[in-house]
């Protein structure tokens, strides 16, 4: 039997643990597969009852006959490694636990979910959890679950699959959909992921003829290779993948030695995965429930403009919704030529950043003729229509018109209604038309459609040849700079100063132990001459003496003092989630202050390195902004996509320039200070 079988599809069901009590959880799966529809067999273990529920009982897996393609087990965390034992020995391709208390738990919970798994990968098993509220199958009434949420009498079917880490939000996304008459294909629990994983499942999910959106709720990035590839897999098959991920908040991030580490946390890396993977991600959970119908069928356009076109029948409401959009960068656009043309043989106002109707109502010709104009512009992205008070008093006269404008060919249509209006919720959501019942919702959801893009290509970029120590000092970051064609004029001072320094210089402190070596006194700028050179170093190995007295001095580094246009930092990273990363930001002893970041996932192209220049609030300048001097781009670009070779290089943890001072166009760049962290 194929693994999408069972998992998905299963016909022949064990419960081991089933309870007898019909109030007690593990009586649940039986209760809740029976109440929708599940015409399967169903197997109950528990070896105190020769009946439960009306259902013949079993003292063990062993006794029940035949083929068994799915056990899950009820049994509390002690009792789970001899199921999982039992399942081994009766060949169920498929086994789900549910208890807690594995590698969530500590150490000891840790090595006994890997004896688990051992024990299921040697026999064949796939596992699904630990710490799983189970798989629904809407479409084959599967409610093969623990959650409560299934006590509802029936169940919404629909066309998008539902993934997630925590099996309580299935329930609650669940019921939030049933208000607005969405409902979904599968809703798999997957809990700590020990085996089966998010990617792999969305890739089976993919494969469904029923499902046309994948949707995520995830805690973590667990093997990310497996997401990636389902994510290529929704691309070719024209089903998108839609992320809400949580840990975006500064108390979720990792904090490292470098600057880069802690800026580079591990949301921003996850959000540099789904960019350049093709997931769509959402911040909200409305807009996991409310994005899909609009991407549904789509592949993410060749090129965004980040704008949308706005009609309103409510002035204040439309203006909501233009504010939020703004927040998210998103802009309310004006009509341009083509759609002004449109709007005027429809005699409707053509000069405003929001065509407001709220005079003119909701006519369904009008709401297509406005709908139809906004479409036609060439410079957005969406059409976005704001319904007031008609949405909750005159559900089928307020939505005609967009419903019949979203049949036409074109650019998206979707909805924001003002007031609680569920009736044309559900008719919106029967139309296959995203509507949103906020504007930060609508907002957020638009933000993810207008940053789609294709899964990139990755080239493979060779490791530089270098060797790197076990304790590196900002020299040996230097040699590995240059190594990537990174120029250096850094040199070494033990006693005497070089000959033929070209002063002023500035001296620093060489040290493994020593990041931000400002912090110890270990900088002195402006060095005019040789005797203030010796002085500058004698007064650097003291104040370091002081300020870190174990630390391991290896030297004084000097380099030639260099001004220019701006300074960035430009850092490399391996994520514990999604691996190499590489950020380019604001420079400076300020940077973790200010976080004006770009990251993206390692390697990157040149073009990817522009776009990650164009995102640097702080480098503005230096594409020549209100006449100010133009900066060397060029060598910038260039120095990022130089840096993000170091994924190739399983010997850097992390690596860092900070400051990389940026000269004048033609003038290239220099590393003013350097630090690596091996693996």
């Amino acid at each position: 039997m194929s693994l999408s079988r069972a998992l998905l599809s299963p016909r022949r069901i064990a419960l081991v643990g089933a309870s007898a009590d019909a109030g007690r959880l593990t009586a649940r799966p039986q209760r809740y597969l029976r109440r929708h529809g599940f015409g399967g067999e169903l197997f109950p273990v528990n070896p105190r009852a020769a009946e439960v529920l009306g259902e013949r009982g079993y003292a063990s897996l062993a006794d029940i006959p035949g083929q068994i393609d799915f056990a899950y087990i009820l049994l509390g965390t002690e009792q789970v490694e001899a199921q999982v034992a039992a399942c081994a020995a009766r060949g169920i391709p498929v086994a789900c636990v549910l208890a807690d208390g594995f590698a969530e738990a500590g150490a000891e919970g840790a090595a006994l979910q890997a004896r688990v798994v051992a024990t299921a990968k040697q026999a064949g098993i796939r596992l699904l959890g630990p710490n799983s509220m189970g798989v629904i199958n809407t479409s084959e009434k599967i409610a093969l679950t623990t959650n409560a949420a299934f006590e509802a009498e029936s169940i919404p079917t629909g066309r998008v699959a539902l993934v997630s880490q925590s099996g309580s939000m299935m329930g609650a996304l669940l019921s939030r959909g049933a208000a607005r008459g969405l409902g979904f294909s599968h809703l798999i629990g997957t809990g700590n992921e020990a085996d089966l994983t998010t990617g792999e499942i969305s890739s089976l999910l993919l494969d469904d003829p029923q499902v046309d959106v994948v949707c995520l709720f995830m805690e973590a990035i667990r093997a990310p290779d497996m997401l990636a590839e389902a994510a290529r897999k929704a691309h070719a098959l024209g089903k998108p993948i839609v992320a809400l991920k949580l840990g975006r908040s500064p108390f979720g991030a990792e904090l490292a030695a470098s600057h880069t580490g802690a800026l580079a946390g591990t949301d921003a890396a996850a959000d540099a995965f789904f960019r350049a993977h093709g997931i769509l991600r959402v911040t909200m959970l409305e807009a996991l429930l409310e994005l899909p119908p609009l991407v549904a069928g789509r592949r993410p356009p060749a090129r965004t403009h980040r704008a949308v076109g706005v009609m309103t029948t409510t002035g204040g409401g439309g203006a909501l919704a233009v504010d939020a959009l703004g927040v998210r960068g998103i802009e309310a656009k004006k009509p341009d030529a083509a759609a002004a043309c449109k709007l005027a043989a429809a005699k409707l106002p053509t000069h405003a950043r929001l065509l407001d109707m709220t005079l003119a109502g909701t006519k369904p010709d009008r709401v297509m003729a406005a709908l139809d104009g906004l479409r036609a512009a060439e410079d957005t992205d969406i059409a976005l229509a704001v319904i007031g008070s008609s949405a909750q008093f005159r559900p089928q006269d307020s939505v005609a018109g967009l419903v019949e404008a979203a049949k036409l060919p074109g650019k998206p249509v979707a909805a924001f209604l003002a007031p609680q209006a569920e009736a044309s919720l559900r008719l919106l959501a029967e139309a296959g038309i995203a509507a949103f019942r906020t504007p930060e919702g609508a907002a957020d959801a638009i933000a993810a459609y207008c940053s789609w893009r294709a899964p990139r290509d990755v080239v493979a970029r060779a490791a530089p040849a270098v060797a790197i120590p076990d304790a590196p000092d900002e020299a040996d970051a230097r040699a590995l700079f240059v190594a990537l064609g990174l120029y250096s004029d850094a040199v070494v001072m033990q006693e005497a100063p070089p000959p033929a320094l070209r002063y002023p210089v500035a001296a620093k402190i060489l040290s493994p132990d020593i990041a931000h070596k400002t912090e110890v006194g270990g900088i002195v700028l402006n060095i005019a001459d040789e005797a203030a050179l010796r002085e500058a170093a004698a007064t650097i190995r003291a104040r370091v003496a002081a300020g870190a007295p174990d630390a391991r001095v290896t030297g004084i580094l000097v380099q030639p003092m260099a001004k220019g246009l701006a300074e960035a930092i430009l850092g490399f990273r391996r994520d514990p989630e999604v691996g190499a990363v590489v950020l380019l930001g604001a420079g400076g002893v300020l940077s973790e202050l200010h976080r004006d970041t770009s990251l993206r996932l390692a390697p990157v192209s040149e073009d990817e390195a522009r776009e990650m220049i164009a995102e640097v609030r702080a480098l503005t300048p230096l594409s020549g902004w209100r006449n100010l001097p133009r900066g060397d781009l060029d060598a910038l670009a260039k120095a990022v996509v130089a840096v993000s070779r170091l994924a190739a290089l399983d010997g850097v943890r992390e690596a860092e320039i900070n400051p990389l001072i940026v000269h004048g166009e033609g003038q290239g760049v220099t590393v003013a200070d350097a630090w690596i962290v091996r693996a």
